[in-house]
Parts: structure tokens; C-alpha cells; sequence
């Protein structure tokens, strides 16, 4: 996942669409500027169930003595991930899925400036 995304669903329906026993601290809706350390939203499951539950976002590597020892991780190469120290173990055993409505990327213009481009589904 890429720096910023947008989260457009409110939350019942995405309890609904989910299957999901939705917590009662879920994050306002709509937020198209999501950033690290916000409030987001995920979907969990367990063996009761599935749960649309509220997380900070970013990772936090289990070799941290504190969640502020060092830079939060936002990203992760699908490709590598498995075989990261960081990644490794939480991608086997600690899952979720992020549900958003699209993601921000940049590039740059002829001056250096940043220009957002927001990527989402066509349908």
C-alpha cells in the first residue's frame, strides 16, 4: 500500500458487505486523506467470527522495545514479504484486509513539484 488512501464506505456497510461484527470505535467516514498513524478501518476473523475492527496504521517490527523505537513501516513488497525479518512471522499468523476506495501516488512535474494521482477501480 502507497502513503495515502481514501476510505468512502460507511461502516455498516461495510460490516454488511463483509460479513463482519462492526466495534464501536470505528474511524469517521469519509476520509479521502488517510494517512500513517490514522485511526483506519480493518477486517479480522478469528474463530468466532469475522470483526470490522479500528487499527492504527503502521507497522510496528517486533524487535521495537517501544511503538515509537523508530519509523513505522506503511509498505511491503508482496514479492518479498515472506522472507522479510520484519514482515515474516506477522504475514503468516497476524492477517487483515484494509478496505479503501482508492490509493494517492505522485509523481513529479518539470519543477520537482509533487502532483497527486488518485488510483482507484474504473467500476
Amino acid at each position: 500500500m502507497c502513503g495515502r488512501f481514501a476510505i468512502t464506505l460507511p461502516s455498516d456497510a461495510m460490516a454488511q458487505l463483509f460479513d463482519a461484527k462492526p466495534a464501536n470505535n470505528l474511524p469517521d467516514v469519509p476520509n479521502f486523506n488517510v494517512c500513517p498513524t490514522n485511526l483506519i478501518h480493518v477486517i479480522t476473523a478469528d474463530q468466532f467470527g469475522r470483526k470490522l475492527e479500528s487499527i492504527r496504521w503502521g507497522f510496528v517490527p517486533v524487535w521495537y522495545k517501544k511503538i515509537n523505537a523508530g519509523p513505522l513501516l506503511i509498505n511491503a513488497r508482496s514479492e518479498t514479504l515472506a522472507n522479510k525479518p520484519a514482515f515474516a512471522k506477522a504475514c503468516r499468523q497476524r492477517r487483515c484486509l484494509i478496505p479503501c476506495f482508492g490509493f494517492y501516488e505522485w509523481s513529479l512535474d518539470n519543477q520537482g513539484k509533487k502532483i497527486p494521482w488518485f488510483v482507484k477501480r474504473q467500476d
